[in-house]
C-alpha cells in the first residue's frame, strides 16, 4: 500500500498523529493527494539529514514541513489565477496539460514534463475535451485561445 493510501487509515486509527511524507515523488498529483489525505508535511528523499530533523521538529511543534521545492509548488498553486474556458473551470492540472498541448509537444513529452504517464495525459485530454464540449485536442486548443 502506498503512503498516500495509508494516510486515511492512520488518521482513522490515530486521529492526533502527524504524518510527514518522505518520498521520491515530487509531481503535483502526489503532493496534493498526500496533503488532501492528511499529510502534515512532504519531504523529498533527496533532502539532507538536517532538513529531515528540522522537518520532524517543525511537525512535532505543530507546524507543517515541506522541502523548499514542494513549498514553492504549494504557493504557486494557490497564487495561480483560476482560468475559465468556455464557462467551465478546469483543474490546475488540466490547465497545465492544456497549456503544454498548446505548445505542440507530444503526450509523452507532456508526461515527462509533469512527471506522469502518457496514458494519464490521455485521460486528462479526454476530461478537458469533455469539459470544453469539443471533439479533440485541436478544438480544445483553439477554444482555449479564443
Amino acid at each position: 500500500m502506498s503512503g498516500i493510501n495509508c494516510l486515511p487509515l492512520i488518521r482513522e486509527k490515530i486521529p492526533a498523529a502527524e504524518v510527514l511524507m518522505l518520498t521520491a515523488y515530487e509531481d503535483d498529483d502526489n503532493v496534493f493527494r498526500a496533503l488532501k489525505a492528511g499529510a502534515t508535511g512532504y519531504l523529498l528523499k533527496s533532502c539532507d539529514a538536517e532538513e529531515l530533523f528540522e522537518a520532524i521538529r517543525d511537525v512535532h511543534s505543530g507546524g507543517p514541513a515541506f522541502s523548499s521545492h514542494i513549498a514553492r509548488k504549494v504557493v504557486r498553486y494557490f497564487q495561480a489565477p483560476i482560468k475559465t474556458v468556455a464557462n467551465t473551470k478546469l483543474t490546475a492540472r488540466e490547465l497545465q496539460v492544456l497549456d503544454l498541448l498548446a505548445t505542440g509537444i507530444l503526450y509523452k513529452e507532456i508526461g515527462e514534463s509533469l512527471g506522469i504517464g502518457e496514458d494519464t495525459v490521455r485521460t486528462y485530454v479526454g476530461r478537458i475535451c469533455a469539459k470544453m464540449h469539443v471533439r479533440n485536442r485541436v478544438e480544445a486548443i483553439i477554444k482555449y485561445h479564443q
